[in-house]
C-alpha cells in the first residue's frame, strides 16, 4: 500500500475560462535529472487524486528531485460540473471534447513554469497520454521537455471496424449517429467499446469517428520533444485499442529518433503487479535522455 504524500492544492483558470484543480508535491531529494517537474495527466473518467498508478510513480519522481503536479482535465470523472466564466457547465468524460485538452494542458504547463521551473515533463496515462501527445502536436507553445505516454489507446475508427469486435462497435456508433440526426446529440448512451462508459452521442462520434482526429499515430511525428511510449504485454494481446500499437510506434521511431517504445511483460492497462518493472523502464529512459 502506497503511503500518503504531502500535497498543496492548486486551482487554475484556463484561457477559455474553465477552472481546474490539481495538487503539487514538492521533492526533498536533490534533482537527479535535467528536469524541474512532471505533470501527471489522468485517463478517461479519472482525476488528479485517485490513481494508484500515479501514487506509485509520483513517489519515484520525487525521489529523483522532480516536483510532481497531478492535474484534472475538464474530462475528469464520468460526469462533472465545471466552474466557468459563464457559470456551471456539465463536462466530465461523458461530455468533454478531447480537443479542449489543449486549453487544460497549456494552463497547467504555464502554472508549472511560473511556480516551479521551465523544464517540464508531460506524463499521461491512457487517454491522458493521447491528450498529452495531441496538445504537444497542436500547441507549439506547450513545448514540454519530453513526454511519457503510458498505454495510449489507438482512437481509430478504421482500426475498430476491422477488429473482432467491429459489429458491436458499429452498433454503438450507428446508435450515436441516429441520435445526432434526431437532434439529440447530448443524449447519453451506454457503450462497451473501446471501453465501458456512458458518453454523449455527439461525443462518441467526435472521439471515435472516421475523421480519426485523435489517432495519435497520425500526429505523433509532429511532436518534436523526446517521447517514450510504454505498454503492458497483456493489454497488447487483449485490448483492441492497444493491439499492434507498439509495432506501429516502432515503425515511427525508425524515422523519428526522438521516439522510443517499451513493453512491460505481464502488464495490463494499469500495470497491476508489475509497477516496479514499469518504473525501471521509465527511469532508464529518463536517465538516458535527461541526465544533467
Amino acid at each position: 500500500m502506497e503511503r500518503a504524500l504531502p500535497a498543496e492544492l492548486v486551482r487554475i483558470t484556463c484561457r477559455d475560462g474553465v477552472q481546474l484543480d490539481g495538487a503539487i508535491l514538492r521533492p526533498n531529494a536533490p534533482r537527479a535529472l535535467g528536469l524541474d517537474a512532471v505533470c501527471l495527466v489522468h485517463g478517461t473518467g479519472g482525476n488528479f487524486y485517485s490513481s494508484s498508478l500515479f501514487d506509485h510513480f509520483a513517489e519515484r519522481f520525487l525521489k529523483l528531485g522532480l516536483a510532481v503536479l497531478r492535474v484534472n482535465t475538464r474530462g475528469h470523472d464520468g460526469i462533472s460540473t465545471a466552474v466557468t466564466e459563464r457559470g456551471g457547465v456539465r463536462l466530465g468524460a461523458a461530455y468533454e471534447t478531447v480537443d479542449d485538452c489543449r486549453h487544460d494542458l497549456v494552463g497547467w504547463m504555464d502554472w508549472l513554469r511560473s511556480n516551479v521551473g521551465p523544464r517540464v515533463l508531460l506524463a499521461g496515462h491512457s487517454v491522458g497520454a493521447v491528450k498529452s501527445l495531441y496538445a504537444a502536436a497542436h500547441e507549439p507553445a506547450l513545448a514540454p521537455q519530453g513526454i511519457l505516454a503510458l498505454s495510449p489507446p489507438r482512437l481509430s475508427y478504421s482500426w475498430f471496424c476491422q477488429s473482432a469486435q467491429a459489429q458491436e462497435f458499429l452498433a454503438a456508433f450507428e446508435k450515436a449517429e441516429a441520435l445526432i440526426a434526431a437532434g439529440e446529440g447530448k443524449t447519453l448512451i451506454d457503450v462497451m467499446l473501446p471501453l465501458p462508459m456512458a458518453i454523449a452521442a455527439a461525443g462518441y462520434v467526435e472521439k471515435y469517428g472516421p475523421s480519426e482526429r485523435y489517432n495519435y499515430l497520425n500526429f505523433t511525428p509532429a511532436v518534436k520533444c523526446p517521447t517514450h511510449f510504454l505498454f503492458g504485454s497483456v493489454e497488447v494481446e487483449k485490448n483492441m485499442a492497444i493491439a499492434e500499437v507498439p509495432a506501429e510506434v516502432e515503425r515511427l521511431a525508425e524515422k523519428h529518433i526522438h521516439l522510443s517504445v517499451d513493453i512491460v511483460p505481464g502488464g495490463d492497462h494499469f500495470y497491476s503487479g508489475v509497477r516496479d518493472a514499469a518504473w525501471e523502464r521509465i527511469e532508464a529512459w529518463l536517465r538516458r535522455v535527461f541526465s544533467d
